[in-house]
């Protein structure tokens, strides 16, 4: 991975997903809004669920999502990947197939120029092309702080779509890729991480969730999401939560991007802002074991970046990924990590 002279990373007050507005605080905020009347509205933010899904025909539903963020890596191919894995997977965690894209760009020519700009769109296009998605346009402003994404457009039929609302106790847990890379990404902000370990979270928050996405629809998957700047936990408690269960999560089970552990047992852990809102957001719901380290309890919420996906499928399924824990009956979005 080559890293360019001029440092991304440097100018963003918090990286990739963990600049999210804090979970607990959007909450307030979207309460007051009013709901659709629309009867085509099949999903909505009710649920806080990955994607809007608007009923066209029978047979034919419309998947909407948006998601853009500030630099995760120094590389601007890199960063442009990285974006467009994460808006995509909204789409394939409603089980949709995405269509089209819309860049969305914050961007400085006057500091930064147009060359690094271009590789971020090319790193954006190279990635939705490899997804068969076509990239139709976007807009920009002129912003000091580097920022993109996508909108993407995507079709599902409406008997076919997963939510994060429709969980059953007794399904286990699978996550399909290693979480980390808010750990990892803060430690490339204070030169404290390794060639190795940066390489290692741009592989994993580069690959697409598309054949994850495909396999849990063969299964008889209950339930979907996908896990990113809320952490492991913060879109597990939605999921539960929205499906009126509990769960319990095996910390030692879930897998961590190669090298992150190491830098969670530092004296002075690189911690993104965002993971520390997410645990201080979650403590209510959460029972630690006595047992769960500290190093796990930060992984579990680590403000991860196009992550993988959370998927909920009776005991027994075979699914791709880890099983890290399962559904049970009790209070909806309460969590025990053992």
């Amino acid at each position: 991975m080559s890293v360019p002279e001029l440092k991304l990373t440097a100018l963003s007050h918090g990286a990739g997903c963990a600049c999210k507005l804090p979970a607990a605080e959007l909450q307030a905020l979207l309460e007051d809004l009013p709901a659709p009347g629309d009867e085509a509205v099949l999903v909505g933010a009710d649920t806080a669920d990955d994607a809007a899904v608007y009923r066209l025909a029978d047979d034919l539903a419309l998947v909407s999502t948006a998601d853009f963020f500030t630099p995760i890596v120094d590389d601007p191919y890199d960063f442009g990947r990285i974006a467009a894995a994460n808006a995509l997977s909204d789409v394939y965690a409603m089980g949709g197939r995405p269509l089209t894209a819309l860049n969305l760009v914050a961007w400085s020519l006057e500091s930064l120029g147009g060359d690094l700009l271009r590789q971020v769109l090319r790193g954006g296009a190279d990635v939705a092309g490899e997804a068969a998605v076509a990239v139709v346009g976007g807009h920009s402003i002129d912003d000091r702080e580097p920022k993109f994404g996508m909108a993407v457009t995507g079709t599902v039929h409406p008997d076919r779509v997963v939510r994060n609302s429709t969980a059953r106790a007794g399904d286990d847990l699978f996550l399909t890729k290693p979480v980390g890379g808010g750990v990892a990404s803060t430690a490339l902000k204070r030169g404290l991480s390794s060639n190795g370990v940066a390489a290692s979270a741009v592989e994993v928050m580069s690959e697409l969730n598309r054949d994850a996405a495909a396999a849990a629809l063969e299964a008889a998957t209950s339930a979907m999401t996908d896990v990113s700047g809320f952490g492991l936990l913060g879109h597990l408690h939605e999921l539960a939560r929205a499906s009126g269960v509990a769960a319990e999560v095996d910390a030692a089970a879930v897998p961590a991007i190669e090298g992150v552990l190491d830098l969670l047992r530092l004296p002075e852990p690189p911690i993104a802002g965002g993971s520390r809102r997410n645990r201080e957001w979650l403590e209510p719901q959460l029972e630690w074991g006595d047992h769960v380290p500290e190093e796990l309890r930060w992984l579990l919420c680590d403000a991860m970046t196009s992550g993988g996906l959370l998927v909920a499928a009776p005991s027994g399924s075979d699914l791709p990924g880890t099983r890290v824990g399962y559904l049970l009956d009790g209070a909806p979005g309460s969590i025990q990590v053992r």
